[in-house]
């Protein structure tokens, strides 16, 4: 009988491995970054061609490497960063396994140009598929030069799995992005298809922070710092007013010079930011933790993105109380004032002083099983107090200047309070009926909420149910009568499923209107953002943009869509952005949806002025006629209904 097992050839076997430790271009630079930080230089240039596909370069003025060295960098296991197991514990380098260049060479043509600074001549070493194809020696810079050839070109599985190069464009940008913001003393370079995108020159944390995310960021940058016996934490959260939606990628975490995640560590900063942030934004933050190696494990995933803490429960607490420390220094959280005038006083005890022991006094004729608004012979109720119907009205509560306030003391109405409530009622007689016996309930209330100036104009759901206009309430809210009931409508949220139907009509004819601003804005974009925006230009001006990109990754506003409100343009581009980057099961239609969500949410109707019953009946006319006249686009509800029931209820 035949053997089963055999040992897999060694080219098979780093293939195999470079799947956990090279999934895509972006892998290899990032290895290949972390290499030079490691070779201790102070330059490092990444080019790459076609999303990394056909090329990758990395060239750096690190210690280079003798020849011997240079090849045997190729072999499994081979590093020059620990010797032991033990060292494991005690790292100060981004590597220490040795798989990367031996995975990377195995679905690659790789070549390393390097020379050491005491040599006059460097050695060339090409590998092609996990095979050693020669080594001769050539004239070269000090340091290192690894060029990645069509990667992946003997695992066609794997390249075919390759998102296009837009995509991988991005992961690359991500990966650069972080390496240089974990050592700001170093030069950084970025190129694509010999054209660049990003220069860095080495400067302070605060300067790569804005270097790599762009000029906007400066001035939302709060500096945190906290030095303790278990972790030392520095660098920069970004001011509440600041947070965006899906702000993930202004979120850095780093522990000793090496970049994780670290979604326990997230909720620990997002806490600091409670009632400070809106339920679905993000704050940005660009923490550096400081911790003993041996109290950390970063050999837990093979591309180090994971590390495991020894007193991760006081790493938390410690991150928390540093980023609420920052918060409360720049005032967006209100300290403590121990000096208030009103503050209560407590009496020093003294032993000379005879203290009254208060006496308590029970009513002897109090029955918790009478009812409430059952008068006695004296005209209170079984709790001593007056028997007053509640006339409270909707939404109203005890201490508003609508509601009558009791006195507890006296059992009498309060003289204090105004009593607006009454003046605005019509008199329908008997006090303890809000409404008259046989009166139509509906007729009354439209009588009550209309007055003399109601609208006549009544329009329908679906040809059946009556929607009638009626009273403003406040800037936001339109009370109307829907089928016997009573409804509050959100002006703004009703504008803003009006705006969706029209923007989604509008995105799918592609018959797009912009409206230019009489004076042109300037916003700067991060790397990945500019990019991005770059290669979906033609979308943006479709949507109704007119942009002009400029140098620094700076971009001119020059119109915005119709109807675009007064939400600010920035805002308007980053979540636009934001819909273009999240691909995952995106078909054209979905995407106009949320493309239509987004431009309907920044034009909605804000609130700052009151509508004239002409714009309301308008605008209500139009709800009508939506796909959902209950909810907007992001699940919101637009409407609240009282029936008769409830509001009998209410009234007792």
């Amino acid at each position: 009988m035949a053997d089963r097992i055999k040992l897999l050839p060694d080219a098979v076997a780093n293939q195999i491995a470079a799947g956990e430790v090279v999934n895509r271009p972006a892998s290899v630079v990032k290895e290949m970054m972390e290499n030079a930080v490691d070779a201790g230089a102070r330059n490092v240039t990444v080019n790459f061609r076609e999303g990394g596909r056909t090329l990758i370069q990395i060239v750096d003025d690190g210690c280079g490497m003798s020849p011997v060295d240079a090849r045997l960098a190729f072999d499994k296991h081979a590093t020059s960063k620990i010797r032991e197991v033990e060292d494991i514990y005690h790292l100060a380098t981004f590597g220490f396994r040795g798989e990367a260049l031996a995975s990377i060479a195995s679905v690659a043509e790789v070549e390393l140009r390097t020379r050491q600074e005491d040599e006059e001549l460097g050695t060339k070493v090409e590998i092609s598929g996990g095979k050693f194809v020669g080594q001769i020696p050539v004239s070269t810079a000090v340091g290192s030069q690894f060029i990645v050839r069509n990667l992946f070109y003997n695992v066609p599985a794997r390249r075919r799995f390759l998102e296009k190069s837009a995509s991988e464009s991005r992961h690359i940008q991500t990966e650069y992005q972080r390496v240089a913001l974990c050592h700001p003393e170093i030069a950084f370079s970025l190129y694509e298809n010999d054209r660049l995108l990003s220069k860095l020159p080495a400067s302070g944390l605060r300067q790569r922070v804005v270097g790599v995310i762009g000029k906007s960021i400066a001035k939302q940058l709060l500096e945190v710092g906290a030095d303790t016996s278990i972790v030392r934490i520095e660098g920069f959260v970004g001011r509440p007013a600041a947070a965006k939606q899906n702000n993930t990628r202004e979120q850095f975490l780093f522990v000793n010079g090496r970049y994780f995640k670290s979604s326990y560590f997230q909720k620990a900063i997002v806490a600091a930011y409670e009632k400070l942030i809106p339920a679905n934004t993000q704050p940005a933050y660009f923490l550096y933790l400081t911790i003993d190696p041996e109290r950390i494990d970063v050999n837990v995933h093979p591309q180090k993105t994971e590390v495991k803490f020894s007193d991760g429960l006081e790493i938390w607490q410690i991150l928390n109380a540093a980023v609420r420390e920052t918060l409360a220094k720049s005032g967006a959280t209100p300290p403590m004032d121990f000096d208030m005038d009103t503050s209560i006083e407590i009496p020093v005890f003294r032993e000379t002083t005879t203290y009254k022991v208060p006496e308590i006094k029970a009513n002897p004729d109090f029955n918790p099983f009478e009812r409430y608004d059952t008068l006695s012979e004296e005209g209170h109720n079984g709790m001593g107090r007056a028997a007053v119907p509640d006339r409270t009205p909707l939404g109203g509560g005890v201490g508003s200047d609508r509601s009558r306030v009791l006195n507890r003391r006296t059992g009498d109405i309060d003289a204090i309070a105004e009593d607006r409530f009454e003046s605005e009622m019509p008199d329908f007689g008997n006090e303890d009926t809000f409404l008259p016996e046989g009166e139509d309930y509906e007729s009354s209330v439209l009588e009550f909420i209309s007055g003399e100036e109601a609208s006549q104009g009544v329009f329908t759901f679906d040809g059946t149910t009556e929607f009638r206009d009626v009273l403003p309430w406040g800037n936001r809210y339109v009370v109307t009568v829907v089928e016997g009931a009573l409804v509050v409508v959100d002006v703004r949220r009703a504008s803003e499923a009006v705006l969706y139907e029209k923007y989604l009509l509008m995105l799918g004819n592609g018959n797009s209107v912009s409206q230019q601003l009489l004076f042109p804005e300037t916003i700067t974009l991060s790397i990945d953002d500019y990019t991005l925006l770059q290669e979906h230009l033609s979308e943006f001006a479709s949507y109704g943009f007119d942009l002009i990109l400029r140098d620094e990754h700076t971009v001119e506003v020059r119109g915005v869509p119709a109807d675009c409100g007064t939400a600010p343009v920035e805002s308007s581009i980053y979540e636009l952005l934001d819909v273009l980057r999240d691909e995952t099961g995106s078909t054209d239609e979905l995407r106009r949806s949320r493309v239509a969500a987004v431009l309907a949410r920044n034009g909605a109707f804000s609130g700052q002025r009151a509508l004239s019953r002409e714009e309301q009946v308008a605008l209500l006319k139009e709800l009508a006629t939506c796909s959902n006249v209950s909810y907007t686009p992001s699940g919101l509800p637009i409407m609240t209904a009282f029936s008769e029931e409830e509001i009998k209820k209410r009234l007792k």
